[in-house]
């Protein structure tokens, strides 16, 4: 089949290569030419494990193409998806005006029957919205759906081609038969592909995120009492996780979400919320305990250095708001060095992917290094803020004659409590009892 996908970003680009990967010609649109330059030349733009590979063997073999024009991407194409940006307002607000505005270009272009599928994460009724603006300028047949993504940054490449289940909000019978085609050889093992209206299909993705931000936020309370009354998050963790009612996933404490989706999508649900005259108290609640989440191990800090952190200088491990991705939105870790540079100290940070990205944001304000070792040299103390797996089993040796003392903030709980205590760390976590030295080394 052949198919459009207009927008080159994160999803734009798995969702391409992903249906090229399954025999399909596609073709990406974007109106950035150095992106589509790089893109045709074979440079991916994003970092995520395992796409590059699929990315390079489907431009080689002519299935996946990338041009600026709008009508040339288009032209030949049954199904048209918009993967485009929905930045969130100063309202909360998911901000339409890209999605709408193709929409709209799309419509001066048309000439016969395509379906055109809303990929962006979009609030209700937006369906609706792209058909008005398409049939601004065009009085033929098309169809519009919702499919919204459930791609988890790191596992996009496997979550596209093994998908849990399918979503696809549609009315129309011709629309829906083309769509049961086109995603057809990703549910062949049996996973479902479940259809129902647009507008249910647009809540669907902000239930969704919003629920599993919810359980993150819950847990992340449970720490901040654990903390309070001797207890230990993990033994909690492992307790509530075997009830197959609750299930072991997103229940790990740490210094709170970030990324492109959780902090947008529970803010627009929020939003949307109060357009439809509903408080949703419980997501105001779950922004509210992250924001304050994320700080979580700066009192920390402070405490241990009575107060006065001007002239301490420390090393950061992991600057991505989660492993296995360069995305450096709404991470917690930048929101750390924030606090720690405007107490008058100095950072030095390690990133296995994000560090480009950072570099660009600090313009000199902190240092980077080569290797998490090399971070370390001289560091008071050594704040882990990103689980990358690298990080778990670390040389701890390495780490003891790198730093002036052996001292960890671990938001991400990495190191066994016991195990970190016989080494002589004073070593601080999330919802589990602080250990201090046992032995002078």
């Amino acid at each position: 089949m052949k198919i459009a996908v207009v927008g080159t970003g994160y999803v734009g680009l798995v969702t391409g290569t992903c249906f090229a990967e399954t025999g399909n010609e596609v073709t990406c649109v974007d109106i950035d030419q150095k992106k589509v330059d790089k893109l045709s030349n074979g440079e991916i733009t994003i970092y995520e494990p395992g796409l590059e590979k699929l990315f390079l063997r489907n431009l080689k073999e002519g299935r996946l193409k990338f041009t600026t024009n709008l009508a040339e991407g288009i032209n030949d194409a049954k199904i048209v998806f918009l993967a485009l940006p929905t930045p969130p307002g100063e309202d909360g607000s998911a901000d339409l005006k890209y999605v709408l505005g193709v929409a709209e270009d799309i419509g001066k272009l048309l000439t016969d029957y395509k379906v055109l599928v809303d990929k962006s994460t979009v609030p209700v009724g937006t369906a609706e919205r792209v058909r008005q603006a398409v049939a601004k300028n065009y009085s033929g047949e098309f169809d519009v759906v919702s499919n919204p993504e459930f791609l988890r940054e790191g596992v996009a490449v496997d979550d596209f081609m093994k998908p849990d289940r399918v979503v696809i909000g549609v009315t129309s019978e011709r629309a829906r038969k083309l769509m049961g085609e086109l995603y057809a050889p990703f549910v062949r093992s049996g996973n479902p592909v479940i259809y129902m209206d647009e507008r249910s299909a647009e809540l669907t993705k902000y239930a969704a995120n919003s629920f599993l931000a919810t359980k993150i936020s819950f847990m992340n309370e449970i720490a901040q009492l654990c903390e309070r009354l001797d207890a230990d998050v993990d033994m909690v963790r492992l307790g509530i996780g075997s009830d197959d009612r609750i299930g072991k996933r997103f229940l790990f404490p740490g210094i709170g979400y970030g990324g492109s989706c959780f902090p947008k999508d529970v803010q627009a649900l929020v939003k949307s919320s109060t357009e439809a005259n509903y408080d949703f108290q419980i997501l105001s609640a779950v922004m509210k305990v992250n924001e304050i989440q994320k700080l979580h191990l700066v009192p920390k800090i402070k405490d241990f250095f009575k107060g006065n952190l001007k002239g301490r200088h420390f090393a950061v491990w992991g600057l991505a708001f989660k492993p296995n991705t360069d995305d450096i939105r709404e991470a917690p870790a930048l929101y750390i060095i924030d606090e720690l540079l405007g107490a008058g100290a100095t950072v030095t940070a390690f990133d296995p992917e994000a560090m480009k990205n950072v570099q660009q944001l600090y313009n000199g304000k902190i240092q980077f290094a080569e290797n998490q070792y090399d971070a370390l040299a001289g560091a008071d103390a050594l704040i882990i803020a990103t689980e990358w797996n690298e990080f778990r089993t670390p040389d701890f040796l390495k780490i003891v004659t790198q730093m002036k003392s052996k001292t960890i903030f671990d938001g991400r709980n990495l190191f066994d409590v016991k195990a970190i205590a016989e080494l002589g760390f004073h070593y601080e976590s999330i919802g589990r009892k602080p250990v201090t030295q046992t032995r002078n080394n």
